[in-house]
């Protein structure tokens, strides 16, 4: 991994690590159904916007399907979920909970597509629930009323990342940055319902609120897919996951930074038992990622 790609993971990171901030100051103004619909919209336009090619490539009459189960388990369930969740559950705590999808693809594929699993990804299993239940416990002993099923969503939503994971995995019929593309306008259908039916706003929303609700999905989906699939492409699939483990590090930071949240011994203690129960299921191992040769980096 070359300076370039070090430096556009680092970014990609920090980017997705401030996506739970941005849900944390816009769910309790906009409502999670408002603050989801405005993202995957504003993530559709700019990335038609951006890459006109884009539309010419999606097909949609041979894959609208496709665009539609990807939408809905990638993108509409999980971002309403935790935008649910943002509304009472902490940035730290949503951007850990949120490293339990690779986690929770696993579990799914052994118990509902009968793959064989290892020792090593059942006891990184173990090590994700060991860590979800240390952060749960603590954190419900200051969570207001409602903590637990907020808790409970934050931690459903990485549950449909795993379910798209295993779909995509399966379903070839059309490229990266097109299911990107399409699945943002399949999110926006689903959604729309939802944000029709939206609980009135009482007066307008302050302009930070809105300017979190653009970054969210002009930056943190649109700008983040387009350096996703870049990454990959110069650098493989197995480096790029480092991602997922840089997510949770920058979130903790930016709600510590800018929403004052405390950093106690539960969420580094539970936060890295997470992530190492994430990098024994994946298989994921440091030394092999950044050893990759420079030849295959732009």
């Amino acid at each position: 991994m070359n300076t370039t790609s070090l430096v556009r993971l680092l970014l990609l990171s920090a980017i997705w690590g401030a996506s739970f901030l941005f849900m944390r100051i816009g769910a309790p103004v906009l409502g999670p159904e408002m603050l989801v619909f405005a993202r995957v919209l504003l993530a559709a336009i700019f990335l038609l916007l951006v890459s006109p090619g884009f539309a010419a490539s999606l097909q949609t009459r041979n894959h609208w399907r496709h665009y539609l189960i990807l939408g809905l388990f990638n993108s509409a369930l999980p971002f309403f979920l935790l935008a649910h969740a943002a509304q009472t559950v902490s940035a730290s705590l949503l951007s850990i909970l949120n490293a339990t999808a690779p986690i929770w693809a696993a579990l799914i594929g052994t118990l509902w597509l009968n793959e064989r699993i290892t020792a090593r990804a059942l006891t990184g299993m173990g090590f994700g629930v060991i860590g979800v239940g240390v952060l749960a416990g603590i954190e419900t002993l200051t969570l207001p009323g409602g903590g637990i099923l907020a808790l409970a969503t934050g931690l459903a939503a990485p549950l449909f990342y795993g379910v798209a994971t295993l779909y995509t995995r399966s379903a070839r019929s059309a490229g990266p940055s097109e299911n990107a593309h399409g699945s943002m306008w399949a999110a926006s259908l689903w959604l729309a319902p939802l944000a029709l039916f939206a609980p009135p706003l009482h007066g307008e929303p302050p302009l930070h609120v809105l300017l979190a609700v653009a970054a969210l999905g002009i930056v943190c989906s649109g700008i983040a897919y387009l350096l996703y699939f870049r990454l990959i492409s110069d650098v493989g699939a197995v480096p790029a996951l480092t991602v997922t483990f840089l997510i949770p590090v920058f979130g903790i930071l930016w709600g510590h930074l800018f929403l004052d949240e405390p950093v106690g011994w539960h969420t580094l203690i539970g936060g890295l038992m997470v992530l190492t129960g994430t990098a024994l299921v994946t298989g994921f191992s440091p030394a092999a990622a950044w050893s990759r040769p420079r030849s295959h980096a732009a």
